[in-house]
């Protein structure tokens, strides 16, 4: 079963500092991207302000309008504020079968969460994590450590996994945790086609503090140098994986997209 993911953040659909309004060119953007999965950070939920000030601002949650007729959508909401909300959204062609959003909250400062959607892919339970973590390197560690510990309790050991989203992991230094912790690999790693059978390597080398990975670069959206933005597998190959650069999403949000089509790899059905 092939399946084509994107991970993208938004930016809320606006420009910097919410002067224009971006969140329609994300949409047709985003639409001939032909993703059956979208893993979306920074999802306006609500905005009274941004509604009140642009023509034409959405009249649903973003990620009900970005999901339009085509698509199913799950939203967990994050930042709570006196005009509204935000938070990660997944867009998907298949079934949503459930959805929860966990609270890694790290401090009073930045409001995080992580949404787990299990989507029913060719009777069988893809597991998909929608990541924004946090802007201190401490946070983002005890954010990863709560995935990792929800995903080794709540999830059988061999599970297909997506996780997908803006890491803000700019040393590049949590990859080998997730390695390591889950059995999975980054989208752009050297050889990463190969799938599964270079889990063992891959720990090898992590175990000895080399840092091996090849992540792409995608941020700022203008001239993209630091690789916040990760797509890890488990379950799957990969065919290939693209950053999305130049027009139209060097200007649209202040992130570009990473977009990866995958094989869903044998399993036996889920029960």
């Amino acid at each position: 079963m092939k399946l084509r993911i994107a991970t993208y953040n938004i930016h809320k659909g606006v420009s910097a500092f919410g002067r224009k309004a971006r969140i329609h060119g994300i949409k047709e953007a985003i639409d001939l991207l032909q993703a059956d999965l979208v893993f979306l950070q920074e999802v306006q939920g609500q905005h009274d302000h941004h509604a009140e000030l642009h023509t034409h601002w959405p009249q649903e949650g973003q990620h009900d309008f970005l999901a339009g007729e085509s698509h199913h959508a799950a939203y967990g909401m994050n930042a709570v504020y006196e005009h509204g909300h935000h938070g990660n959204a997944l867009l998907s062609r298949y079934p949503i079968s459930s959805f929860v959003n966990h609270d890694v909250s790290d401090h009073a400062y930045e409001q995080r969460g992580i949404l787990h959607a299990v989507v029913r892919v060719a009777e069988v339970d893809v597991h998909c994590f929608v990541i924004h973590l946090g802007l201190f390197a401490a946070s983002r560690r005890r954010q990863v450590q709560a995935l990792i510990q929800a995903i080794k309790k709540d999830l059988p050991a061999d599970a297909p996994l997506i996780i997908a989203g803006d890491f803000n992991d700019w040393g590049k230094r949590l990859s080998h945790t997730l390695y390591q912790e889950l059995g999975v690999f980054e989208a752009f790693d050297i050889d990463a086609s190969h799938g599964a059978s270079r889990f063992s390597l891959k720990g090898m080398r992590s175990m000895f503090g080399k840092n091996t990975s090849k992540h792409a670069r995608t941020f700022p959206a203008s001239l993209p140098w630091f690789c916040l933005d990760r797509v890890y597998l488990r379950g799957f190959k990969v065919s290939d994986a693209t950053v999305m650069t130049g027009a139209p999403w060097s200007a649209l949000s202040d992130h570009v997209p990473i977009t990866a089509n995958l094989e869903l790899l044998e399993k036996t059905p889920s029960k």
